[in-house]
C-alpha cells in the first residue's frame, strides 16, 4: 500500500480508508487498486515504447555508420579511378608528344628527300644545303651563340627562281618542318632566316607540314613566311619579295 508523506506525518492508503464512512471504504479500496493498476499499464506501456523507440536509434546508427563506411570506401575507389586516369593521360600526353616527335622526323626526312617534288614548282635545279657547305661565311658574319642557334634548322633547300627572274638568281629556303605547323615554328623560320640573310645569303623563311594553326597561318601570312602544307604552297611571292 502506498504511503503518503506530508509534513512529518506519513500516511497509507488503508489508513486514509480506515477513516472513511464504513459504507464506502471497500469501493474507494477498488478505485485505488484500479488507479494502481492502470497506472503500472500506462508506465509498462511507456517503458516499451522507449525501449523499441532506442532500439530504432540504436539500429539507425548503426546503418549510419554502415553508411558512413561505404562512403569512405567509395571516395577511396573515386580517388583511386581518379589518380589512375590522371596516370593514364600523362601516358596518353606522352605516347602523342613522341607520335608528333616521330611524325615531324618523318615529314622532315620526306621533305628532304623529295626536296624537288615540294620546292620545284617554286625553283630550278633543286638541291639540299647542309650548313657545314655554308660554314666559312657563317663563321664570319655570326657569333657563336648566332651560329648554335641556326644549327638545329630542319632543311635548308637552295635553288633559282623559277618565276620572273633570271636564271643566276639564287635563292636559299630555310624550312621548319612539322606534323601540326604553329606559331613557334613560324618564328623559329623567321629567325633563322635572318641569321643567314646577316650572313650574307639570300633567305626565304618557310614552313612545312601536314597541318596548321589558324594562329600559324595568320602568322605566316602577315610575316610574308612560305607556307607548304601537304605539297601546296602559301605566300610565295610576298616571302620571295622581302628575301
Amino acid at each position: 500500500m502506498r504511503i503518503i508523506c506530508s509534513g512529518k506525518k506519513k500516511m497509507t492508503y488503508a489508513s486514509i480508508i480506515r477513516k472513511l464512512p464504513q459504507d464506502i471504504q471497500y469501493p474507494m479500496l477498488e478505485l485505488i487498486e484500479t488507479l494502481q493498476r492502470d497506472m503500472r499499464e500506462q508506465y509498462a506501456v511507456r517503458r516499451q515504447d522507449f525501449e523499441a523507440l532506442s532500439a530504432a536509434v540504436a539500429e539507425l546508427a548503426q546503418a549510419q555508420k554502415r553508411s558512413e563506411e561505404r562512403l569512405t570506401r567509395l571516395e577511396r575507389v573515386v580517388e583511386e579511378l581518379a589518380q589512375a586516369q590522371k596516370r593514364t593521360e600523362e601516358v596518353v600526353q606522352k605516347l602523342v608528344m613522341r607520335v608528333g616527335k616521330n611524325t615531324g622526323k618523318l615529314l622532315e626526312l620526306d621533305h628532304r628527300d623529295k626536296a624537288y617534288a615540294y620546292f620545284g614548282s617554286l625553283l630550278r635545279k633543286v638541291k639540299v644545303v647542309s650548313l657545314q657547305e655554308l660554314e666559312p661565311a657563317l663563321e664570319e658574319h655570326l657569333s657563336e651563340a648566332e651560329f648554335n642557334a641556326l644549327l638545329p634548322l630542319d632543311l635548308l633547300v637552295e635553288g633559282q627562281v623559277r618565276t620572273g627572274a633570271a636564271l643566276t638568281d639564287k635563292v636559299y629556303v630555310a624550312v621548319e618542318v612539322s606534323a601540326v605547323i604553329d606559331e613557334n615554328d613560324v618564328k623559329r623560320a623567321q629567325e633563322r632566316a635572318a641569321l643567314l640573310r646577316k650572313a650574307g645569303f639570300r633567305v626565304v623563311p618557310a614552313v612545312a607540314g601536314e597541318d596548321v594553326t589558324e594562329g600559324a597561318s595568320l602568322a605566316a601570312q602577315e610575316a610574308a613566311v612560305l607556307l607548304v602544307q601537304n605539297g601546296t604552297k602559301q605566300n610565295w611571292e610576298r616571302a620571295l619579295a622581302a628575301a
